[in-house]
């Protein structure tokens, strides 16, 4: 799940309004994909050229509005939560479906820390409590995560190493008898942390040089208040799913343009559109495409007048999102808006379908398996009234 942090500019992206007034339409032309009918962004050519490996979704209608990733992750509005809050989405398959690997988390979350924290959320728990929480290798050391002692991807490097140590806490851990008296949770932090699986999958220099060449690194720093613009981490998710990951998480960029949208946009877009593409076609290669489902999206639209900043303002009304891989139907674009990109004219898409959509493709059904809050009582993982999507079917 590729989050998009601060909301971005649909009609900048995915649904172009090249007919309507000037302070609407904006800088960038419509080009066609290699799917009749279907247009995006001049920026983003990659995804053009391959557009019959995805679903476009531009009627995304029921944001709650709140500038943070929890509906992106959860499916769900933060008011009303029980107690202890909705857990995301890789909670819950954490929960129902458990590792499939001791040494492989089965839920991890890339992005690292940000300024605006409410964006670097990976999938908190909620009532599931902290055994289902993300692994997240990037928060780095001094929070409450189950990272690597501060051990980032990038100084994965030194290798030679970190296996040394570990494997020398792992020899005294089960000369001492240690392991055998651990409970379940700890004993899987242990062997996570002690076993190569999860290490070699975060280490990208194993990867085939060529391979890597088409994700591109991106920058390793921070965007503003938001999250990276580090493309590695696509090919670090797409490593971490081959491994036996069920759910994987970052964030890319920050998103929020309320000035100079369209300077922003010919910085980020071009990354995205390398990432993305070479994460969706790596995963086709490789024969992963229907094993795995891939999200691209953020917590709300972007305003169809632009402002006096040249920017775009926040606007729940209305989104896009992006969905690939997953044995769903492609080629295809779910819904429509009005001739300003502001309204939903055609098929309304609310979170909770994609949910649905996601977790059927997990082979789990969300309307009779459920997980229990604190106060024993079930809770089924998405509205009652959210069906899967029927057109990916």
């Amino acid at each position: 799940m590729v989050f998009l942090p601060g909301g971005p500019p649909h009609q900048d992206m995915f649904d172009l309004k090249p007919d309507a007034p000037s302070e609407v339409r904006g800088e960038f032309k419509p080009i066609a994909t290699n799917v009749d009918g279907i247009q995006i962004c001049e920026l983003l050519p990659r995804l053009a050229r391959m557009m019959d490996r995805f679903t476009l979704i531009r009627s995304l209608a029921d944001s709650e509005g709140r500038h943070d990733a929890f509906q992106c992750l959860t499916g769900r509005t933060v008011k009303g939560q029980p107690p202890g809050g909705w857990p995301s989405l890789g909670a819950v398959v954490s929960k129902l479906q458990g590792a499939t690997h001791a040494s492989m988390p089965p839920f991890v979350g890339l992005s690292p820390k940000m300024g605006e924290m409410r964006w670097a959320n990976n999938g908190d728990p909620g009532f599931l409590g902290v055994s289902h929480a993300p692994f997240q290798p990037n928060k780095g050391a001094g929070t409450q995560d189950m990272s690597l002692r501060g051990m980032t991807l990038e100084r994965l490097r030194d290798r030679a190493t970190l296996l040394r140590s570990i494997d020398q806490l792992r020899r005294d851990m089960d000369a001492s008898g240690l392991m055998a008296g651990l409970d379940g949770f700890h004993q899987q932090a242990v062997e996570v942390l002690t076993q190569p699986r999860l290490l070699e999958a975060l280490d990208l220099s194993r990867e085939d040089p060529r391979v890597r060449a088409r994700y591109g690194q991106g920058e390793n720093r921070n965007r503003d208040d938001g999250g990276p613009r580090l493309t590695d981490h696509f090919l670090a998710a797409r490593r971490l799913v081959e491994a036996g990951a069920r759910v994987v998480t970052l964030g890319f960029s920050r998103w929020d343009y309320h000035s100079n949208n369209f300077g922003q946009l010919r910085e980020d877009l071009p990354l995205l559109d390398a990432g993305v593409s070479a994460l969706v076609e790596d995963l086709h290669l490789r024969g992963l495409s229907r094993e795995v489902a891939v999200v691209v999206w953020g917590e709300f639209g972007r305003t169809p007048i632009i402002n006096a900043k040249g920017g775009r303002d926040h606007w729940p009304r209305v989104a896009a999102a992006l969905l690939a891989g997953g044995s769903w139907k492609h080629g295809q674009v779910i819904g429509a808006t009005d001739r300003l990109g502001g309204e939903p004219t055609e098929r309304p898409v609310a979170f909770g379908e994609v949910f649905a959509s996601l977790y059927q493709h997990l082979g789990i059904d969300p309307h009779r398996a459920a997980v229990h809050d604190f106060s024993g009582r079930p809770q089924h993982l998405v509205e009652g009234h959210h069906q899967a999507l029927p057109e990916l079917i």
